[in-house]
C-alpha cells in the first residue's frame, strides 16, 4: 500500500498485512478463504486496492509544474467527458462517471493531457463527490492562477444502487465555479452549453 503508511505498521509488510485482513474479512462473512476460488483473492484484492488508492502517492507538483507554459491565450479551455472511477469513503463502494473541466488562462496554460491525469490522482483516493469536485477546481486555480475555473461532475454511486434505497438511474451532479465562472453568468452559461451540447 502507500509508502507513507509503512511507518504505521513498523516492521510488517503493508501488503501482507492488507492481504491477511482480507482473508480475515472472508472468514467473518462466512466464507472459506481456503477454497479454490478464494485462494489468491487476498493478494488480488491487495493489488487492486493499491491501484485504486494510488492517488495518495502521486506528486501533484511534479505532475503539473512540468506542464505549465506561458501563453497569451485568454479564451475558455474546456476538457469534457473525462471518465473517472473512485471509491466512496463512507461504504468503500465505487462511484464513477464523467468530469468536465474548464478554465480561462491568465498568462499560463497547462498541457491538456494533465487535466485527466489530475482528475485521476484525486479520484484514486477515498472520496466523496463534493470534495473531488472542489479539489480539482482549487488545484487548477492555485497552480495556474487563471481568470476562472469550472468543474462539473456527474456520477453514479453504487452505495445508492446496490444497498439502502437501491436508487437506480439517479446520477449525482456537483459543480465548483471559481473566479469568472462564479462571478459572470455569461461565462458560466457558455461553459454549461459546451458540456451539454456538441459544440
Amino acid at each position: 500500500m502507500a509508502k507513507s503508511k509503512q511507518s504505521e505498521y513498523h516492521s510488517e509488510d503493508p501488503n501482507e498485512l492488507f492481504s491477511s485482513n482480507v482473508e480475515r474479512m472472508l472468514r467473518l462473512i462466512g466464507e472459506d478463504p481456503k477454497r479454490e476460488g478464494l485462494l489468491k483473492t487476498p493478494q488480488r484484492v491487495t493489488r487492486a486496492w493499491k491501484e485504486l488508492t494510488s492517488g495518495y502517492e502521486a506528486d501533484l507538483d511534479s505532475l503539473i509544474n512540468r506542464a505549465v507554459f506561458h501563453e497569451t491565450y485568454n479564451e475558455m479551455v474546456v476538457v469534457k467527458d473525462i471518465r473517472f472511477y473512485s471509491m466512496c469513503e463512507h461504504h468503500l463502494l465505487p462511484f464513477f462517471g464523467t468530469v468536465h473541466v474548464a478554465y480561462i488562462p491568465n498568462g499560463k496554460i497547462i498541457g491538456l493531457s494533465k487535466i485527466p491525469k489530475l482528475v485521476d490522482v484525486f479520484a484514486k483516493r477515498l472520496q466523496v463527490q463534493e470534495r473531488l469536485t472542489k479539489e480539482i477546481a482549487t488545484t487548477l486555480q492555485n497552480k495556474l492562477h487563471p481568470m476562472g475555473v469550472g468543474v462539473v461532475i456527474k456520477a453514479r454511486h453504487l452505495c445508492m444502487e446496490m444497498r439502502g434505497v437501491q436508487s437506480e438511474d439517479s446520477p449525482t451532479i456537483t459543480s465548483a465555479m471559481l473566479g469568472a465562472f462564479r462571478n459572470d453568468a455569461r461565462t458560466r452559461k457558455e461553459f454549461l452549453s459546451f458540456i451539454q451540447g456538441d459544440r
